[in-house]
């Protein structure tokens, strides 16, 4: 297997393995597990479901599929910052959003293994970060699903030191 190949796989069987783990660990959550905030600028459970459905199909998807279909050419603007407000996440039903995104990720995964090739060097030329290419991309995708699955620890931890009231110092130290 070449490398190119060994990355491509490699990289699809971990964003097709971390679905069960998204699966898991947002699954059979109460309301107020689901809208905990430990901070009120900080992201509850129902707003990462919802981020990672958009994320999903608008951007690593997309951005990955425009630069390995038409290379050079830009793919539509997103505006993941602006999502949450304009989208109305808190209005969302947790449940179909986490339905909604163990589909979009099933689509994502049946997609990835249907590419024979990956021209890892195909880009476009993004204005304020320059040649962004299928490489970075794929990689980013994974990296994303690494960095929320951190961030929904994190809000079990969290949440379990709320409800618990107890220092919770003895399982190891917990660096927020």
């Amino acid at each position: 297997m070449s490398g190119t190949n060994k990355l491509s796989s490699y990289l699809i069987q971990q964003l097709e393995s971390n679905a069960y783990v998204f699966s898991n660990l947002l699954s059979n959550k109460s309301l107020e597990e689901i809208q905990f905030k430990p901070e009120p600028n900080s992201w509850n459970m129902l707003e990462i479901i919802c981020h990672l459905v958009d994320e999903e199909k608008e951007d690593f998807r997309m951005r990955l599929k425009t630069v390995l279909e038409t290379p050079g050419s830009f793919p539509p603007p997103i505006d993941p910052e602006g999502w949450p407000t304009d989208r109305n996440y808190l209005d969302k039903d947790f449940q179909e959003k986490l339905d909604e995104f163990l589909q979009e990720r099933k689509i994502s995964i049946d997609w990835l293994q249907s590419i024979d090739h990956f021209a890892w060097e195909n880009s476009y030329n993004h204005v304020k970060l320059g040649p962004l290419s299928a490489k970075l991309f794929l990689s980013n995708w994974l990296a994303h699903d690494y960095l929320h699955i951190r961030q929904i620890t994190r809000l079990h931890h969290q949440y379990l030191k709320v409800l618990s009231g107890e220092d919770l110092s003895y399982a190891g130290t917990w660096n927020y």
